[in-house]
């Protein structure tokens, strides 16, 4: 009895004596999670989104030059006349125009005395050229209003205007007014009459209602 108290004894000691070693081994081994890095599965070919190309900048398009008009670089001046009813365009060198008035006058020969008598009458605007001096006159832009009544006397030669009995050349006309410039009105060829008769050339005139 005793001899088998002793074995069961000893055996228990040997028993925990390999449980403390089997401990001191465990612990002294690393787990292979922290020795080994950790490493993520690689992404495969389909799952990997290469970037969006940026797209190509679509060039602006570059303005296209427009032409300018030769009117609107030789006429930047306009003199409006609301009494009447019309504009007229003026190159920038009559910048400081002045307006002149005067009157036509529209005669008739009498018949019994052979003599003229005046029969119509209306308003002359000339348009004066700021160069103008009274040493040196300038041709000015005389702009002759008639009604549209007298015009149609006029071109039914119920009347007539100066000596040669030329008609006046019609520049515009609107509801109530026509607008014309006379007959020989640069007869005389004063300084400046050459650029006037270009003025005139560019269809200057607008008449408004």
């Amino acid at each position: 009895m005793i001899k088998l108290s002793v074995l069961f004894l000893i055996a228990i000691i040997l028993l925990a004596g390999c449980t403390n070693k089997e401990d001191d081994n465990f612990q002294s081994q690393p787990t292979q999670a922290t020795m080994n890095p950790v490493i993520t599965s690689q992404p495969t070919e389909s799952q990997i989104q290469s970037p969006e190309p940026f797209p190509s900048p679509t060039p602006s398009p570059s303005p296209t030059p427009t032409a300018s008009s030769s009117s609107a670089d030789s006429n930047s001046i306009v003199y409006t006349n609301k009494q009447y009813g019309f504009q007229f365009s003026l190159p920038e060198s009559w910048k400081g125009y002045s307006i002149v008035k005067s009157n036509w006058e529209g005669n008739v020969m009498d018949e019994k005395s052979t003599s003229e008598k005046s029969l119509e009458t209306g308003p002359i605007l000339s348009i004066r050229d700021p160069r103008w001096t009274t040493q040196t006159p300038r041709q000015d832009i005389p702009i002759m209003v008639f009604t549209i009544s007298q015009w149609d006397s006029l071109l039914r030669e119920e009347f007539f205007i100066g000596a040669a009995a030329i008609e006046p050349s019609e520049l515009g006309q609107n509801d109530k007014y026509v607008f014309a410039i006379p007959a020989r009105y640069n007869y005389a060829f004063p300084p400046g009459y050459e650029e006037v008769d270009k003025i005139l050339q560019s269809h200057p005139l607008k008449a408004i209602n």
